[in-house]
């Protein structure tokens, strides 16, 4: 009871910045749900469309990341200096740099388009439809990309409610154009149509509230590219897109792997998959809040505060996590049920919902401790963490247990286990380390 009177005033801090990018996350959840629900009323087909395209969309996300981290990383830093000047200069950098790269992707997507979707298994059969949907969620991804570093600015400052709002806001709109266009017979281009103009929307929301703020503001005039400040985002920022890219690319081979066992493992699969990504929510929550206090309090040249900050999260996390751990572990059953009337399918996801129920503090040490040492600059670490992760266990011991000595789906999610079982370790052994402490930006 001491030790929580203790750290009251770290506690409410961590939970005002945290639960509004919970619910955010949560609404982006059923955002996706919703998307899915409307693709369902034209077809099949143009349900695998949307999947493709966010597919590779999600690929490109790693790029747009190594802006928004090394972004936070280095406004947070100076808003703990009370270097406002500094920080100002930084968001128009980010923004910059977003711009020309969104607009890059955007070119390569649509040029490319008939290759890049042919790779990533788009058949005959769907490319009706997927061609223009991608051609207006994939080619104008430039929104995308700013609104995760308008909303990554926002957040090293402690505003974790305007992204939520924006969010909010551009759902609602979403859903609102989804029927409209389906209504109006634009079919798939509809709901391409519908998310490109939420994601302006949100854009345009996060734009104002940075350019009406009254100390970290973005200056939309005198636009002067500064090469040093670009250097320190990307210097930042790449490892930690290299390390989303990492895990997108092991991703896809891990599915591959799961294919090859078999149709109804794949469902089970994707399905428990769904259903262990909402015990994430609460953890991502706390780790974007984790990034940001860390930032600020060794900009404050605060390290004890900074670690204190780190353990207080995780703690937290763990006590989210394991509970929901308990009721996937009680509730698997039910669950199971919910998406599939399957017994073979049923069983399998019974399996693995119990299995990764067991993991779920060091799923709170990955999420965390990735964060705390991100927001410190320390992006390196989490990359050669990941890189040995996911390819040494979720792909090589997932298919050593899973192919070779035939567990099946439950011996991949064995290697996904041991994965997050590894970082943690490592994660949680750096951090202890206090390297993360003298990294300078």
């Amino acid at each position: 009871m001491n030790w929580v009177k203790k750290n009251k005033d770290n506690i409410i801090t961590i939970f005002l910045l945290s639960i509004p990018v919970i619910v955010e996350n949560i609404l982006q959840t059923l955002l996706g749900t919703v998307d899915t629900y409307f693709a369902g009323q034209i077809n099949d087909s143009a349900i695998a469309a949307i999947s493709v395209t966010n597919l590779i969309v999600n690929v490109f996300i790693a790029f747009y990341t190594a802006i928004s981290i090394g972004t936070n990383a280095i406004i947070s830093r100076n808003v703990g200096r009370c270097d406002f000047e500094e920080a100002n200069a930084t968001i128009k950098q980010s923004n910059i740099l977003g711009i020309i790269i969104g607009i890059l992707v955007g070119a390569v997507n649509l040029i490319f388009y008939k290759p890049i979707l042919m790779i990533s298994g788009a058949s005959n059969e769907i490319l009706s439809y997927t061609v223009p949907y991608y051609m207006v969620v994939a080619v104008p991804s430039v929104f995308l990309c700013l609104s995760l570093i308008l909303s990554s600015c926002l957040r090293a400052t402690k505003d974790t409610s305007t992204p939520m709002i924006a969010t909010g806001i551009a759902n609602v709109l979403n859903i609102f154009l989804n029927y409209i266009f389906i209504k109006l017979g634009l079919e798939i281009l509809g709901l391409g149509l519908a998310t490109t103009i939420s994601r302006m929307i949100n854009v345009l929301i996060l734009t104002l509230k940075l350019v009406n703020g009254s100390v970290i503001k973005l200056d939309l005039i005198n636009i002067k590219i500064k090469k040093d400040i670009i250097k320190s985002i990307m210097r930042i920022g790449i490892p930690a897109g290299i390390e989303k890219l990492v895990m997108r690319l092991g991703q896809l081979v891990y599915n591959s792997m799961i294919i090859s066992i078999g149709i109804s493992a794949y469902v089970a699969h994707n399905i428990a998959g769904n259903i262990e990504s909402y015990s994430y929510i609460p953890a991502m929550g706390l780790g974007v809040a984790t990034a940001t206090l860390v930032g600020i309090s060794l900009g404050e040249d605060n390290t004890k505060k900074a670690k204190n900050i780190v353990i207080l999260s995780d703690f937290i996390a763990t006590i989210f996590m394991v509970c929901i751990g308990i009721i996937f572990f009680i509730f698997a059953p039910q669950f199971a049920r919910i998406f599939t009337d399957t017994k073979e399918i049923q069983e399998m996801v019974v399996k693995v919902l119990r299995l990764i129920a067991l993991f779920q503090p060091f799923a709170a040490i990955t999420q965390v401790f990735t964060s705390a040492l991100q927001g410190a600059g320390d992006t390196k670490f989490p990359m050669y963490a990941t890189l040995i992760g996911i390819w040494c266990g979720r792909v090589v011991i997932g298919y050593l247990l899973g192919v070779t000595f035939r567990f099946g789906l439950l011996g991949v999610w064995l290697g996904y286990a041991l994965d997050i079982t590894i970082r943690g370790i490592i994660l949680l052994k750096r951090f202890l380390s206090g390297k993360w402490q003298k990294i300078n930006i």
